[in-house]
C-alpha cells in the first residue's frame, strides 16, 4: 500500500475550505479522511472513524477546544467538514473518572456538547478519540491487519510485525468500555505511534494529518508483506461437470430467502439479490472447507449489521437436475433459520439486557461454482452486503493462508449485532410502497414506458428499463437513479427478450412486476391492408407481449412469490377505430391474453391484467398519426 498524499492536493483542500471559513487543521482532517475512506481495502460503507483536536469559536465567541470526530451516517470517502462535528474536549475527557456510562448517557451527553446542536451524532468511539492526547487520530479496518490479528496466535504474530511501535488492546466492544480500555493501554505505552485493538481493527496517531495518515499506510504495508511469506494452498471441491446460469438460479435463491410471507395479504417481503464472481470469490468458494471457514463469524464487529454472522452456503447447482437443487436451497435456508434462532436463544439467555430476535435471514449467500450474492432491502443494501462479503473473503483467505481464521467469540458477535448504538446505523426509515420490487418495463425509453418506469422508481422499485433503442433506455434509467437498469430489447426477438430477462435475474434476482408497454400503431382499412403489416402487427403487438409474459412468469415461478404482469392493450381492444385495425385486432387479442394468463397463473400468486390506455401524447402519438386519426373520426386534428 502506498502513501497518496500529495502536498498540492492538502494545499488545495485548505484553500477551498477556507472560502467558507474552515480552517486548517479541519481542511486537512477531510483531506486524508478521504484519503483513507476511498480504499476499500481500509474502510467500507461508514466504518472506521477519524478526528483532530483543534479550537473553534462557539455561538458566544469564545474560543473552545474541541474534538472534530466523524459524524454517525457519514462515509469517510465522501466526507464534507459538516460529518465531523465539533465537541468540546474538555467535557468529554472528565468522562474517563467515571466507572460506567450507558450507551444512552454517552450518546446524550456527546450531544449535549456539540458545537452545532443540529449535527449529526459523533462516532461511537468519540470518547477513545478523546482520551487520548494526539492532534490527529485514524481508525480502519484493514483487511491485512484483520487477517494477522484474527487467528489463534494473532496477537504474538503483530507483537513480532510491530513491536513496540504500538500497543495492543484485547477485544473490546466499541463504546464507553473500549475507550477507556485504550486509554489504559496507551498510559502503559505513551511512545507508541498507534494501537492495534485485536480482532478488530487498527489506529494511528500524529501530530499532523500527514503523519497519521502515513502511519496508518506505513504499518497496513508492513501487514501486507508479512501475508505473503509461507503461504499454504487451499484444497478445492469437486463441482458438478455443468453449472447451472445465475440467471436460472438467482430467482430461486430470492424466493427462498423472502423475509415474510403474508398469506392472507398476498404479499411477499423480499429481498433484493447483487451477484459477485472474480477469480477470488471462486476460489474461495470453491474450497474444500468452505463449510468451516466461512461459518465462523465475521472479521470485524462492524460488519455484522449488513451481513448477520454467517453466510449461508448452498450446495453447487447442476444444471441438469435444477428441480432437486431448488428443494436442497429450501432445506439450507430452513437449517439457516433454525440454527439463528438457536444461536438468539443461547446468547441471550445469557446477556444482562434481554433482547428482540431481529429476521433470521441471511444478508450473503455463497455458492460454489458460481460466486456470492449480497442481500438486502435495495440494490444499494444488497450491493454493500456484497462489497463486505468480498472483504472478508479477502480476510479470511489471507487468514486461512498463513493460519487458521479465528474471530470473537460468538457472543461478542451477539452482542454487536444486537447493539442499540450498531443497530441505529441502519435508520428507520418508512419503505416507499414498491421497496424491494424489481419492475420491469417494455417500450421504457420514450412515452408511457419513460413515465412509468419514472413512477416506479419514485415509488422505492428497482427497475429495469427495455427498449430496442438501448441510448433511450439508458437516458430513461440514468433518471431512475444509480441502480437502475437499461437493457437494449428487441421484443419481436426471441433471444433478445430471453437475454433480457437473464440480465434482469442476474442484476436483481428476479423480476416481480412486468409493464408489457412495447408497441406501435399500425393502421389500414382492415379489408385491404397487406397481410404483411398485419402479421408485423401482430408480431409486435400481441406475440412480443406473450414472448415477455412467458419470460417474465418463468422467472416468477422459480421465485414462488408470485407476481404482476400489466399489458397495455390500449383502448382499441374494446373501442376500435375506424381504418385502425391492423393495431386494434392484435392489442384485442392481448386483452384476451391477459385474461388468459389470469386464469392460468393466479393459483401461482401472479396477477395480470391492462391497462386501455388512449390519446396519450408520446412518441407513438406522432403529428402525422394525429392528422390520420383526425380524418378517419372525421373531426379537426385540433378536437
Amino acid at each position: 500500500m502506498k502513501s497518496r498524499w500529495s502536498d498540492a492536493d492538502a494545499t488545495a483542500m485548505i484553500a477551498h475550505y477556507a472560502q467558507a471559513g474552515v480552517g486548517e487543521d479541519l481542511a486537512l482532517r477531510v483531506y486524508t479522511t478521504r484519503l483513507l475512506g476511498s480504499d476499500p481495502r481500509l474502510v467500507l460503507h461508514g466504518g472506521g472513524n477519524t478526528s483532530v483536536k483543534t479550537v473553534l469559536k462557539d455561538m458566544l465567541g469564545d474560543t473552545v477546544e474541541v474534538l472534530c470526530v466523524k459524524g454517525s451516517g457519514w462515509d469517510m470517502g465522501n466526507i464534507e467538514p459538516a460529518g465531523l462535528p465539533a465537541v468540546r474536549l474538555a467535557p468529554l475527557r472528565r468522562l474517563r473518572a467515571f466507572a460506567k456510562l450507558s450507551d444512552a448517557d454517552m450518546v446524550a451527553f456527546q450531544r449535549l456538547n456539540l458545537l452545532d446542536p443540529a449535527a449529526p451524532n459523533p462516532s461511537v468511539e468519540t470518547l477513545l478519540h478523546a482520551f487520548l492526547p494526539h492532534k490527529f487520530i485514524d481508525h480502519t479496518h484493514s483487511t491485512a491487519v484483520l487477517a494477522l490479528t484474527d487467528q489463534p496466535d494473532g496477537e504474538a504474530i503483530v507483537r513480532e510485525l510491530y513491536g513496540k511501535r504500538v500497543a495492543y488492546v484485547p477485544y473490546t466492544i466499541p463504546g464507553f468500555a473500549l475507550a477507556k480500555r485504550v486509554a489504559e493501554v496507551f498510559d502503559q505505552n505513551k511512545d507508541v505511534e498507534g494501537l492495534v485493538l485485536l480482532q478488530h481493527g487498527i489506529f494511528t496517531v500524529g501530530a499532523s494529518a500527514r503523519e497519521a495518515y502515513e502511519r496508518m499506510i506505513g504499518f497496513v504495508s508492513m501487514a501486507e508483506e508479512r501475508l505473503k511469506v509461507a503461504r499454504k494452498p487451499r484444497p478445492a471441491a469437486q463441482l458438478p461437470a455443468k453449472l447451472a446460469a445465475v440467471a436460472d438460479i438467482a430467482p430461486i435463491i430470492r424466493g427462498a430467502v423472502a423475509l415474510g410471507r403474508d398469506e392472507l395479504a398476498g404479499t411477499v417481503k423480499r429481498q433484493i439479490l447483487d451477484f459477485r464472481a472474480s477469480p477470488e470469490i471462486l476460489a474461495y468458494v470453491n474450497g474444500a472447507e468452505l463449510h468451516r471457514y466461512s461459518q465462523k463469524g465475521v472479521v470485524t464487529p462492524d460488519h455484522t449489521i449488513r451481513t448477520k454472522n454467517w453466510p449461508l452456503v448452498l450446495p453447487a447447482p447442476d444444471a441438469s437436475n435444477l428441480g432437486s437443487w431448488k428443494e436442497k436451497v429450501g432445506a439450507a435456508v430452513a437449517k439457516f433459520v433454525a440454527d439463528y434462532h438457536a444461536y438468539f436463544a443461547r446468547n441471550n439467555a445469557q446477556s444482562p439486557e434481554k433482547k428482540t430476535e431481529l429476521d433470521p435471514l441471511p444478508r450473503v449467500v455463497l455458492v460454489p461454482g458460481i460466486g456470492l450474492f449480497g442481500l438486502g432491502a435495495s440494490a444499494k443494501d444488497a450491493a454493500i452486503a456484497a462489497d463486505i462479503a468480498e472483504n472478508t473473503i479477502e480476510v479470511i483467505t489471507d487468514a486461512e493462508a498463513i493460519g487458521t481464521y479465528q474471530p470473537i467469540s460468538e457472543y461478542d458477535m451477539f452482542e454487536v449485532e444486537y447493539w442499540s448504538l450498531e443497530q441505529a446505523k441502519l435508520g428507520k426509515a418508512a419503505e416507499k410502497s414498491f421497496a424491494r420490487q424489481v419492475v420491469a418495463i417494455t417500450g421504457g425509453g420514450s412515452g408511457i414506458g419513460a413515465a412509468t418506469a419514472k413512477a416506479f422508481a419514485r415509488e422505492g422499485a428497482e427497475v429495469a428499463v427495455l427498449d430496442l433503442d438501448l441510448e433511450a433506455a439508458r437516458k430513461v434509467a440514468a433518471s431512475c437513479g444509480k441502480t437502475a437498469l437499461a437493457l437494449g430489447c428487441d421484443v419481436t426477438q426471441q433471444e433478445s427478450v430471453a437475454a433480457a430477462f437473464a440480465a434482469i435475474a442476474a442484476r436483481f434476482g428476479g423480476v416481480d412486476v412486468v409493464i408489457s408497454n412495447a408497441g406501435a400503431a399500425y393502421q389500414g382499412r382492415i379489408g385491404e391492408v397487406e397481410d404483411s403489416l398485419l402479421r408485423k402487427s401482430f408480431e409486435l403487438n400481441f406475440f412480443a407481449h406473450q414472448r415477455v409474459a412467458q419470460h417474465a412468469v418463468r422467472i416468477m415461478q422459480a421465485q414462488a412469490s408470485g407476481g404482476a404482469l400489466l399489458f397495455n392493450t390500449s383502448k382499441q381492444a374494446v373501442n376500435p377505430g375506424k381504418d385502425f385495425g391492423p393495431y386494434g385486432l392484435p392489442k384485442a387479442s392481448t386483452l384476451f391474453l391477459m385474461k388468459q394468463y389470469a386464469l392460468d397463473y393466479g393459483r401461482d400468486g401472479i396477477r395480470a391484467n391492462a391497462v386501455n390506455a388512449d390519446r396519450i401524447r408520446s412518441g407513438l402519438l406522432t403529428a402525422e398519426m394525429v392528422a390520420e386519426r383526425a380524418r378517419a373520426r372525421g373531426v379537426s386534428e385540433k378536437d
